[in-house]
């Protein structure tokens, strides 16, 4: 092996080329770049709490299209992937042990317990063989050190003041270049397979042709998603009005799953948005995205004030609620056998896609801990599981929303299934697309099928508690909503502009389970 100087860049969350401050680093402080990816086999087992699988097909699948897309990519540099399947502090200890070379070490610093343990055992390796450790930021759209906060026990507990200070006192840094050429693995180093799903124990999905979410994994399809949702279809000029949408693949921007594994920079998000803004249209759709990358930004620095609280069951406050724990109850939210339509809809197109949309996520998490008074860390982990944008901090931060328990509810907030159903899915459209068996419904009615005479679900081909069940619970105050059902066909959930319409009296629900003080959604 050479003998001159190698730093090995361990990835984990940040599979791209473009604005990864890694590359640059090693490029001015190495003749050999060795850019590791390790598939850990503590992923790969059950959940902490519930021992639910950690990582579902979906979320495999896409990890293992972006791997491979960046091998591609680093090999277009002159570099190339190495992939190893081990414990990173074990596969780093080996290949400087194998190298000889090493002088370095580098990774970007993560967030969460477990994450942090990996970087942990890695230093620990590295100080032993004499190794240097170089860490940088560069998962936020906001760096940690331009926080307006001097330190992070002094990041507010309320969204709105967090994001009022960093508009008015940060700035977001510029993107870094993207390297054409990176320096070359070390002489003779073996790259290594990719593992398939089937290596790591799991099964390789079937895609859904329904699916709002049809894109593969990877640096190369992101950057193609923000051309197609910013330049080739302005979509993102009407992102607030349709972003609370149910069905197709333009009512959002659908970048967070590629946020979660990094192949996408929120930095370059931002300044295409600010790009796009001097070009096209500035509005508050264009601002909204940003909104929802600061959103993302808080929950990680909530994750570093609050630590391992964000995975205890009484949450950031420490509130003891007296959860239930119904196997029963669980398994049929899980399953979407609920007998409540818009609940099994959406939980019925999570486990048949790995993706659901944010107005399902917030409904389908209210039910479960405040109709079903469940553990929501049940919730929390199923969501891990399956979710392909599966963002611990983000994900955990929800979830503890969703709960009470988490920061700022103003009140013990419940989302109302059967107004949120006719708001958001107001002729059945979506319900029908995931909820076969309910098809012969016709309109509203297909949102409460209990309500329906023995006749009508006759004609329909419905036996509730055969071809679907009854309701496992029915909250008082679904009734006022049930006579408010539209009577003829109103317009269709694929709507006037682009797949999916959101209602103009609904246009700014996105933020009302953070921000609204009524108790009843």
């Amino acid at each position: 092996m050479s003998a001159s100087r190698t730093v090995i860049c361990l990835l984990r969350n940040d599979l791209r080329l473009h604005d990864n401050e890694l590359f640059h680093w090693a490029q001015r402080n190495a003749e050999h770049i060795v850019p590791l990816y390790c598939f850990d086999p503590r992923h790969y087992v059950g959940t902490y709490n519930f021992n639910l699988p950690k990582t579902g097909p979906f979320r495999l699948r896409f990890l293992l299209e972006s791997v491979r897309d960046l091998r591609n990519t680093l090999l277009n540099t002159g570099s190339n992937l190495v992939v190893r399947k081990g414990k990173p502090e074990e596969v780093v200890a080996d290949l400087i042990k194998q190298l000889g070379s090493v002088s370095s070490v580098a990774f970007h610093e993560e967030v969460a317990s477990e994450e942090l343990y990996v970087e942990k055992k890695v230093k620990e390796v590295c100080a032993q063989l004499k190794v240097k450790v170089h860490t940088c930021w560069g998962s936020t759209l906001y760096h940690m050190e331009d926080l307006p906060f001097h330190q992070i026990s002094r990041l507010p507990d309320v969204y709105t003041e967090f994001r009022k200070a960093v508009e008015s006192q940060s700035r977001v840094r510029p993107v870094l270049p993207t390297p054409e050429r990176l320096n070359p693995l070390p002489p003779g180093l073996d790259e290594g397979a990719i593992p398939t799903a089937e290596d790591l124990q799991q099964t390789e999905p079937v895609s859904d042709p329904r699916s709002a979410f049809p894109c593969t994994g990877g640096e190369s399809s992101a950057l193609a998603r923000l051309k197609h949702y910013f330049w080739d279809t302005d979509a993102v000029a009407t992102y607030k009005e349709t972003r609370n949408g149910l069905i197709g693949v333009d009512y959002s921007t659908k970048f967070s799953p590629w946020l979660a594994l990094g192949c996408i920079s929120p930095r370059y998000i931002y300044h295409q948005i600010k790009t796009y803004e001097r070009e096209r249209t500035a509005n508050q759709s264009t601002y909204w995205v940003i909104f929802e990358l600061l959103w993302r930004d808080y929950f990680k620095f909530v994750g570093i004030k609050y630590g391992n609280k964000m995975f205890q069951v009484k949450g950031l406050q420490g509130k003891s609620v007296p959860w239930k724990m119904d196997m029963k109850l669980f398994d049929a939210w899980k399953e979407g056998r609920t007998g409540v339509p818009f609940v099994d809809a959406n939980m019925r197109e999570l486990a048949l896609t790995g993706f659901m949309s944010n107005r399902g996520r917030q409904n389908v998490a209210s039910f479960l801990t405040k109709d079903l008074g469940l553990d929501w860390r049940q919730g929390a982990e199923w969501f891990e599981y399956l979710l392909i944008d599966h963002d611990v901090c983000s994900n955990y931060g929800n979830w503890l929303y969703s709960a009470g328990i988490g920061n700022d509810p103003r009140e013990n907030r419940k989302f109302n299934m059967i107004k949120q159903a006719l708001d958001y899915d107001i002729n059945g459209e979506y319900v029908r697309r995931w909820v076969p068996e309910l098809g012969g419904i016709r309109g509203a009615d297909v949102h409460t099928p209990w309500n329906l005479s023995s006749p009508a679900l006759s004609h329909a081909g419905v036996s509730l508690g055969d071809t679907y069940p009854t309701p496992v619970v029915t909250a008082p105050e679904w009734s006022r909503h049930f006579s408010k059902k539209p009577s003829g066909a109103g317009p269709s959930a694929k709507g006037k502009r682009g797949p999916t319409h959101t209602p103009k009296q609904h246009r700014d629900r996105g933020i009302d389970f953070y921000f609204s003080r009524s108790k009843n959604l």
